[in-house]
């Protein structure tokens, strides 16, 4: 059995596991050879095989399958990994899609983007981990010449489909958000840095909508009613991992979210239209109200 295909049974025994709660050995196997028929793959396992695999299943992804005794079932015990687990089962059931069938142009649709830099991702992830100093060539998109920056590369981070690095400019020692698709080019220098100890990416963009982190700013109680379509929308998709619904009725669904107040922030309130409305605080109100107003005289009469 080619490698491939070992990977792609581990990722089907964790699906099977994280969509249902729970599941027997038999269960678990006879979703196997479901999927062994649905990709012209083979899937079916032993018991013995089983064993195997949940062993690499906690090394390659670090989650812990463990089998209760009590109810003759087998369960995820912990999940050090969920957002990336998530991720590479997304990407598996994609690609599983792709190669159904041939001419498949036929019947996916793609968004018709540029690439947003991810061949990046080797060199860059090489030079987080072994903590190797950079040399970017990077170009904002309020400049026209690029510049050559010298940084200590830390994370990689996703912000509404785009990735950036973050790292810390030896310029200036500042800590700043560099778009992959927009480094034309990187080179690793013969020297190394310390990465920071108490360093915490989930904790800095804790109350960040994108990648703008304000250091003079305080995250606020934002509240926003939107209109019932618009806010079954907003239930499935929710704006931010702080929202809390308040009020969900017939007349509108209000939430409360937690974020420091930016210019992405305002943006995506501003895509909502007339289906959003800002409750509070007063400075987000007045902050919509003056673009709205200014909007307003752009298309008024000449």
């Amino acid at each position: 059995m080619a490698k491939q295909d070992y990977i792609f049974r581990y990722l089907t025994i964790i699906k099977k596991l994280r969509r249902n709660g729970e599941a027997t050995f038999q269960e678990i196997n006879d979703y196997l050879k479901k999927e062994s028929e649905f990709l012209d793959r083979t899937f079916s396992v032993s018991n013995r095989t089983f064993m195997r695999d949940l062993n690499e299943i906690r090394t390659l992804f670090k989650i812990d399958i463990r089998y209760d005794f009590s109810k003759g079932v087998y369960f995820i015990a912990e999940d050090q990994q969920s957002d990336l687990n998530n991720r590479m089962l997304e990407s598996i059931d994609t690609i599983n899609s792709l190669k159904m069938v041939s001419d498949i142009t036929r019947y996916m649709f793609f968004e018709k983007r540029k690439a947003h830099g991810t061949h990046h991702f080797y060199g860059l992830l090489h030079a987080i981990k072994n903590r190797v100093i950079l040399m970017l060539v990077h170009k904002r998109f309020d400049s026209d010449e690029p510049k050559e920056r010298l940084v200590e590369p830390f994370a990689l981070k996703e912000s509404k489909g785009r990735w950036y690095l973050l790292a810390k400019d030896r310029n200036d020692r500042k800590v700043k958000t560099f778009g992959l698709d927009r480094i034309l080019d990187f080179q690793t220098t013969p020297g190394c840095f310390d990465y920071p100890v108490n360093l915490d990416v989930n904790e800095m963009f804790r109350y960040c909508f994108g990648v703008i982190n304000p250091d003079d700013d305080q995250p606020e109680e934002i509240i926003l009613s939107f209109e019932p379509d618009q806010g079954k929308y907003v239930k499935s998709y929710p704006i931010h991992e702080s929202q809390v619904i308040l009020e969900d009725n017939p007349q509108e669904l209000r939430i409360k979210i937690t974020l420091f107040i930016t210019h992405d922030l305002v943006m995506e309130i501003l895509s909502y239209g007339k289906a959003v409305k800002v409750v509070s605080p007063e400075r987000l109100i007045s902050e919509v109200r003056t673009i709205y107003t200014g909007a307003e005289a752009q298309y008024g009469d000449e």
